[in-house]
C-alpha cells in the first residue's frame, strides 16, 4: 500500500489594520458585524470568488490568481457554531464550500446535506475531534479552518494551524472580533512566505515556525 499523504490545516482570513476579522455585533442580523463587509469588498468581484458562489464573470489578475490557487488546495472545512449560525441562511441551499463541513458545537444535530457537495456535520466532541474527522475526509487535500475567531484561536494555541493567509485591508474596524486575542503566552513565531500587495488589500502568507527551530 502507498503512503497516505496528509494535508495541512490552513486558514484564510480578512483582517482590519486594528486586528479585527468581524465588525461589532456579528450575528444573524449582521453576519460580518456592523461594517464588516468592508473587510471583504476586495474579493466580491474576483472571478474565482464568483465561481465559488455559482456566478459568472469577474475580474482576473494577481488577487484572483492567489485566491484561485488557495481554493484549489482545499478539502473539508472546520468551523465554529457561531460562524455556522450567522452564515447558514446567507449561504443558502448551495453553499460555497462544495465539501464536508464539520461544525464544532455543543448542540447535537443530524447532518444536513446541501446542493453542490456541501454536507454539514455537527461535532459535539470538541475541535480536536472535528479536525480528526476532517482529516479522514480530506483524501490528502488541506483542511480549511474557516473561523470564527474563537476557533482559530483554539487551533493556534493547540499548534494545529500550519499556514495562515491574511488579507490585510486598510480600514479600522474599531471593535468586533479580534483575530489574535486569547492565543496564550507561548511566544508563537510565524515565517513570512509570501507578500502580495494590491490597491485594496495586502496578502501575507505565514507558516508557523516549529517549536525549537
Amino acid at each position: 500500500m502507498g503512503e497516505v499523504v496528509m494535508g495541512e490545516v490552513v486558514a484564510r482570513l480578512a483582517v482590519s489594520l486594528d486586528g479585527y476579522i468581524a465588525g461589532p455585533e456579528s450575528g444573524r442580523e449582521h453576519p460580518l458585524g456592523i461594517g464588516g463587509e468592508r473587510l471583504h469588498a476586495w474579493v466580491f468581484g474576483l472571478r474565482s470568488f464568483r465561481r465559488m458562489q455559482g456566478w459568472e464573470g469577474g475580474a482576473g489578475g494577481p488577487d484572483d490568481e492567489l485566491l484561485a490557487e488557495w481554493i484549489e488546495r482545499l478539502g473539508p472545512v472546520v468551523m465554529g457554531h457561531g460562524m455556522f449560525v450567522t452564515g447558514e441562511i446567507p449561504w443558502g441551499d448551495e453553499p460555497p464550500f462544495h465539501a464536508p463541513v464539520f461544525v464544532v458545537t455543543h448542540q447535537p444535530r443530524e447532518s444536513v446535506v446541501k446542493k453542490g457537495g456541501t454536507t454539514y456535520h455537527f461535532v459535539t466532541e470538541g475541535p480536536g475531534r472535528a479536525l480528526e474527522l476532517a482529516r479522514e475526509a480530506a483524501g490528502g487535500k488541506d483542511v480549511s479552518l474557516a473561523g470564527g475567531a474563537d476557533l482559530v484561536q483554539q487551533f493556534i494555541r493547540a499548534g494545529w494551524l500550519d499556514e495562515l493567509l491574511l488579507h490585510v485591508v486598510p480600514v479600522l474596524a474599531c471593535g468586533g472580533r479580534r483575530l489574535f486575542d486569547n492565543v496564550g503566552d507561548a511566544h508563537i513565531e510565524w515565517r513570512k512566505t509570501q507578500v502580495l500587495d494590491s490597491p485594496e488589500v495586502t496578502h501575507i502568507r505565514l507558516r508557523r515556525t516549529p517549536t525549537g527551530s
